[in-house]
């Protein structure tokens, strides 16, 4: 319809900038980033998983995590489209104290961070809860569930953390997808928290 020379059906809509979030999966070698990350992504994720070898076996301790043959040496990569203007990217970072020179790029405009715990091998969780404690970036800790292994208390894992109350303490199966979500969803409802808490302070 034309109103003094004008087409309005000729106009497109305006271009709506999708908003984009980032979350990081961090973590100790072995406690399943990788995993998660592919476990939810809707693109064959970015992976730079390498070989294990014998040199690597000497720095990286496979206990716990002896049937482990390869790790990642860079980052992984994963998305999640929530609508067509939201969408989620996941940065996988290396667990390896080698790689932690990436970790100020890869965090750089983060919503927050999840914490995977693996419950044989707790202490490896401590670098990736100092590194958000000391740079506030809001996180979650989610104890992935390990077949055959023994587990505690989410309070007991808490305490031996020495984790601040609010930080929401949860488990899951990084090898299911809706597991996987759930954690994310946790994580989103936690910095969002966080951020009201700030505003009105």
């Amino acid at each position: 319809m034309a109103y003094g020379g004008y087409d309005a059906d000729s106009v497109s809509a305006p271009v709506t900038t999708p908003v984009t979030i980032k979350i990081l999966v961090a973590g100790g070698f072995g406690a399943g980033k990788t995993t998660l990350v592919g476990s939810v992504s809707e693109i064959r994720p970015l992976r730079t998983e390498e070989t294990l070898s014998e040199r690597s076996e000497l720095v990286d301790s496979l206990y716990g995590v002896e049937q482990k043959s390869t790790t990642t040496v860079a980052m992984d990569f994963g998305r999640i489209t929530i609508r067509d203007d939201l969408v989620v990217y996941l940065f996988g970072t290396p667990g390896q104290r080698r790689f932690w020179f990436m970790w100020d790029d890869l965090s750089y405009g983060a919503l927050g961070a999840v914490v995977l715990a693996d419950e044989r091998r707790l202490a490896d969780c401590f670098p990736s809860i100092d590194y958000f404690e000391r740079n506030n970036i809001p996180f979650v800790v989610a104890v992935n569930c390990f077949d055959a292994t023994q587990h505690y208390s989410l309070q007991t894992i808490t305490q031996a953390l020495n984790l601040a109350g609010t930080v929401p303490v949860i488990r899951c199966d990084a090898r299911q997808r809706a597991s996987s979500r759930d954690v994310l969803v946790a994580l989103a409802e936690h910095a969002i928290s966080l951020h009201h808490e700030a505003q009105f302070a």
